[in-house]
């Protein structure tokens, strides 16, 4: 068996400088990952003044994810960059306000509720496939994934897309992650958060395009009552604090919506599209995956009903999270001295969350870099730390919503196995990071019928 080894990106042999960071970030973050961090659990540096830790080992992801997650908020400049399109949602909120909303949302996302989606995300995927059937032989996957996980959020969030424009939409999405969504000189210098960065002027037009939409469901929602799905916007509608029976304010309600809607349907559909190019270009596990949806599904469309039926679609997906996690680097700020491993963590310090490094050490991984499902067995994973594997992060704030992704992405990825077979026919896409690890210049695959 000739493994796969996808692309990945050159890391820099040391920590670089104030000006060569800037650099590095705004083209890509990952860039500024050293090439240490695939060997050791932490790596400690400076940039100009400030001190910092890149964290990629089991342990001490527990420790900030969980063990003392209050001492680890959201750094201010990842809080700057989110902030004019989400608000204080639950993905922003600190301590109190955070605790509330999760207790609100958490419900939604019982999985009693995301089964009963199932077949939403079905009558999706079929869609998609027959798009591809038409698409004459080849197709840029990303855009194509990219429409089919926006029909389902707005189907199993708004019960249709009557008030959207899905293509202005991801274009302003677009438009927010390489404006505001993009490190400043001014963060750097650590200017405070609240001096306007010049890239939040550009991203305006698109925070007010993305916002009006969203609103405008709404609103409208208010006015005609429960949508006929009794879908997500009707379960945050009346979503409470089940200790203090508070709800939403609109803005909190707008918020939420954007924010689920944005993380909801972009997160998915680059993680099916960098699984269809990793497929592409491993005939054997495309052969093993083909024959195992084609086994249960034929030609129909996946529900949640097969999903236990195919474990090594499933495998496939993991393992290509594993390898383009959806978000691969965050950072922490620091408010109380702690330990994590032999460094000292001081108040006022950074922290980074390099799950792109920890998905690929050296030392949690046997070949780290190669495209291999089998990572995800149930030998291999037997007895793996929990925290060695975080697409969704981990602790008590982990994604609300990973069990709808994955499920999503399950049903999406099945049926469109079960009736193509894929080929390369564009040019290897790099893993570039903004907000989101997305493959650039795109996915573009020959596409046949079975």
């Amino acid at each position: 068996m000739n493994a796969f080894t996808p692309p990945s990106v050159t890391p820099p042999g040391k920590p670089l400088g104030i000006l060569a960071s800037l650099k590095a970030v705004r083209r890509n973050v990952l860039n500024i990952i050293p090439a240490i961090s695939y060997t050791q659990p932490i790596v400690t540096g400076t940039t100009g003044t400030a001190r910092w830790h890149m964290v990629q080992g089991p342990e001490g992801m527990k420790r900030v994810f969980l063990d003392n997650v209050a001492n680890y908020p959201k750094s201010e400049v990842m809080l700057r960059m989110l902030r004019p399109a989400v608000g204080e949602s639950l993905f922003t909120s600190e301590g109190a306000h955070w605790r509330w909303q999760r207790r609100a949302i958490a419900p939604v996302f019982a999985a009693r509720h995301v089964e009963a989606l199932a077949p939403v995300m079905t009558a999706t995927a079929d869609r998609a496939a027959d798009r591809l059937a038409r698409a004459g032989g080849e197709a840029e996957l990303v855009q194509a994934m990219l429409s089919a996980t926006f029909d389902v959020i707005c189907d199993v969030a708004l019960s249709g897309r009557e008030h959207f424009d899905a293509d202005a939409y991801g274009a302003a999405i677009t438009r927010y992650f390489l404006t505001v969504g993009r490190a400043s000189l001014m963060d750097f210098l650590e200017v405070p958060p609240w001096v306007p960065r010049p890239a939040e002027l550009l991203g305006r037009g698109a925070v007010k395009t993305m916002h009006r939409m969203v609103a405008s469901a709404i609103d409208a929602r208010r006015v005609q009552g429960s949508g006929p799905l009794d879908d997500l916007l009707d379960h945050m509608m009346k979503a409470t604090d089940p200790e203090t029976g508070r709800a939403m304010s609109p803005q909190e309600l707008l918020h939420n919506m954007q924010f689920f809607i944005v993380a909801g349907h972009e997160t998915t559909a680059l993680s099916i599209s960098w699984a269809l190019y990793l497929l592409a270009n491993d005939a054997e596990v495309q052969e093993r995956a083909h024959a195992e949806a084609r086994g249960v599904l034929g030609d129909r469309p996946a529900g949640f009903e097969d999903l236990a039926q195919m474990p090594y679609i499933e495998q496939v997906l993991e393992e290509s999270m594993r390898l383009y996690p959806p978000v691969g680097f965050l950072a922490r700020n620091v408010l109380e001295t702690d330990r994590i491993y032999d460094r000292e963590i001081r108040p006022r310090e950074t922290v980074f969350i390099n799950t792109y490094a920890l998905h690929r050490h050296r030392d949690y991984w046997t070949a780290p870099d190669v495209f291999d499902p089998d990572h995800f067995s149930p030998e291999a994973s037997a007895g793996r730390d929990r925290y060695t594997y975080l697409p969704f992060g981990a602790g008590p704030r982990i994604c609300v919503g990973a069990n709808f992704a994955m499920m999503q992405a399950q049903i999406i990825l099945a049926t469109l196995l079960a009736r193509f077979r894929f080929t390369p026919a564009g040019p290897d896409p790099e893993p570039v990071m903004h907000m989101t690890i997305r493959p650039e210049p795109g996915v573009t695959l020959g596409i046949r019928a079975v």
